[in-house]
Order: structure tokens, then C-alpha cells, then sequence
């Protein structure tokens, strides 16, 4: 099943999406919202199922899909915490700003609670006030869960994951080790995120999902230019019941809680460090990152920052070309009140 929320109000209009993404149905008089349908899963889930079903074989009343009607599935959520389970990524970033990489990095998930109250629809711009902070995307994987209880093993955190998504994490490059210096965490470096257009569920990932790893290329592009395409399911060093489980260790989660990967990042074949698409590689999920390997290879990055009037866009496709959650696409605009 996909579904969407089309922007009304601060919660959106919840829509069921047909598979190939033109079409939609209203699912109001089943349950307004997605943090509704999420909050009562067990008895709305088989009803907005068969509307999923009917609007497949054209039995019930629908309409064109629009991808830049949407807002994020939920416009705003009860718990975003992301995650750092590409542990090649958090390596390399960490490496670009001089900082120790701990041996517990690659034992136990890193997560930092981001702000819930207010994302960015998947074709909002990202309005920022000054490029000079650094502006740059991020490439994620998100899973919505229903009611995780604190201190859940893996089998209760993997039967939790309601909805598949992808993000894009916005972050200010110049902003994070001034507050990361500071010993509290993200903060001013973490503005709004936005999400695809439409959430899944899993069983609609087919051999893809895995139960905690999806398997496909993140396609990531900046101004109409690939510039990255990992797979998602591999070097993933905490899969998504890791990440819930860690999460909930001390505090239940609330049905709605989102838990997002973190950046998505191959290695190289040789076990180094990715190539960017021009060199013949897969490129990656965020500038920082190939800046990152530009300083180790070239003693200095190349690849700026997002500029004022750059588009970046963030899809994942089926093995038939298919996009399976929409686009995020995404345009970097000044921002004055």
C-alpha cells in the first residue's frame, strides 16, 4: 500500500496512492490523517487496504496524483530520531573535521533526536538565510513504527515498522562543529527535513526489503546531475530493528515515531573510500562526503556547498525503473521574513 498526505491544514488530507504513483483516492472517511490511521494500525490498516485494492482495479472514485501537492506523509511527527548506521559515512565526516572516530561508532548506533514540529513538503524549497553555512543535503531511509515499548528486543522493534520512506536530512556543514564543540549536541545545524511524497508499506518493497535493509540504489542529484546512487541495503552497519531498539532503551516510542539511517554510504570495492560518479563510482548521499574524499585524495575539497538556486533531488526506483516513493525534489532559496 502507499499513501500519501496532501497538504491541508498542519496534519494534511491522508490519500491512498495507486502503485504506479498517477493516481489517488481520498481515504478521509476512513481516517483523516496519517498519525490517525497510525494511532488505531490495527483496525484502519485491512480497511485502507481494500481501498488500495479498489483504487488499483478503478472501483472507487479517483484522481490525478500530483507529487508537489503533498506534504511529507507526516507534516509533523511526535519523534524524528536519526540514526548514523552507515558507519563509513560517520567516518569520513568525522575524519573532514578532525575528530576521533571511537571504536564503539561501529558497535552501537549513533542517534541524535531531530525537530518533529515542522517538515518540509517534498517539493518545498529549503529556505535558508546565508549559504555560508554550509548548506548540503542528506540521502536517508526512514521507517514509521507503531507503539515500541522501552527496552524491546529486535523481533517486537522489527514487527513496529509500519511505513518505509526516504529523507532528506537538510544540514549546515558551517554550523555543526561549533555546536558539536560546545558538547550538546545538534541544534541550530539540523533544520526542517522533508520526506518523499509517499510512505509504503513494506510488503509493496517486495525482495527489496528485508525485514530491516532495503536493497536498492539511493538516487541522489544535485542541478539535473547524478551525484550519487549507493545501495541502500549495503554497508549498512545497524539495520533498522537495531536502530528501534536502541532507540527505545530507555523511553518507549509513540506510534508515529520516525527512525531514519542516516546518510547512505558504500565503500569502494577496494574497501577504501567511495569515487564520486565522475571517477566510475557510486557516488554518495551528500556533498560533505565526497568533499571529504576529495581531502583525502586531492589534500583539499573541490565540490561547494548548496548555492542559492540549486536543485537537489532524492528518488529510489524499482529493478523495472519504476519510482517507488516519488521524488524528492527540492530547490535552495533565500530566505528573508
Amino acid at each position: 500500500m502507499k499513501i500519501a498526505s496532501l497538504k491541508h491544514g498542519r496534519d494534511g488530507r491522508l490519500v491512498v496512492v495507486s502503485k504506479d504513483l498517477t493516481r489517488a483516492t481520498d481515504a478521509f472517511f476512513i481516517v483523516p490523517t496519517l498519525q490517525a490511521a497510525l494511532d488505531d494500525w490495527d483496525r484502519v490498516a485491512p480497511r485502507l487496504e481494500d481501498l488500495a485494492a479498489q483504487l488499483e482495479t478503478g472501483s472507487v472514485p479517483s484522481f490525478r496524483f500530483h507529487e508537489h501537492d503533498c506534504a511529507s506523509p507526516l507534516p509533523r511527527a511526535y519523534q524524528w530520531a536519526d540514526g548514523s548506521a552507515y558507519v563509513n559515512h560517520v567516518a569520513l565526516v568525522r575524519q573532514a573535521r578532525g575528530a576521533e572516530m571511537p571504536e564503539s561508532f561501529w558497535t552501537e548506533p549513533l542517534i541524535y533526536q531531530g525537530g518533529s514540529d515542522a517538515f518540509l513538503g517534498p517539493r518545498d524549497p529549503v529556505l535558508m538565510a546565508d549559504e555560508e553555512w554550509g548548506i548540503d543535503f542528506e540521502g536517508e531511509i526512514a521507517v514509521i513504527v507503531d507503539d515500541v515499548p522501552m527496552g524491546a528486543d529486535r523481533e517486537e522493534a522489527a514487527a513496529a515498522i509500519r511505513l518505509v520512506m526516504l529523507v532528506d536530512d537538510v544540514s549546515l556543514r558551517g554550523l555543526i562543529p561549533g555546536e558539536l564543540a560546545k558538547g550538546f549536541g545538534f541544534f541550530q545545524s539540523k533544520p526542517s527535513s522533508a520526506f518523499s511524497p509517499v510512505a509504503v508499506t513494506p510488503d509493496e518493497l517486495g525482495d527489496a526489503w528485508d525485514g530491516g535493509r532495503l536493497h536498492l540504489p539511493l538516487l541522489s542529484s544535485v542541478n539535473g546531475k547524478l551525484f550519487g546512487h549507493p545501495n541502500a541495503g549495503v554497508d549498512m552497519t545497524f539495520d533498522f530493528p537495531e536502530l528501534i531498539v536502541h532507540a527505545a532503551k530507555t523511553r518507549p516510542l509513540s506510534s508515529g515515531a520516525i527512525i531514519g539511517s542516516g546518510t547512505v554510504s558504500n565503500r569502494d570495492p577496494d574497501g577504501g573510500p567511495g569515487r564520486s560518479v565522475a571517477d566510475g563510482g557510486l557516488g554518495y548521499s551528500c556533498i560533505a562526503e565526497q568533499r571529504t574524499v576529495e581531502t583525502i585524495r586531492e589534500g583539499a575539497p573541490k565540490t561547494p556547498f548548496l548555492r542559492f538556486g540549486d536543485v537537489v533531488r532524492i528518488e529510489m526506483k524499482d529493478a523495472r525503473g519504476r519510482s517507488i516513493f516519488g521524488a524528492i525534489e527540492q530547490e535552495v532559496q533565500r530566505y528573508t521574513r
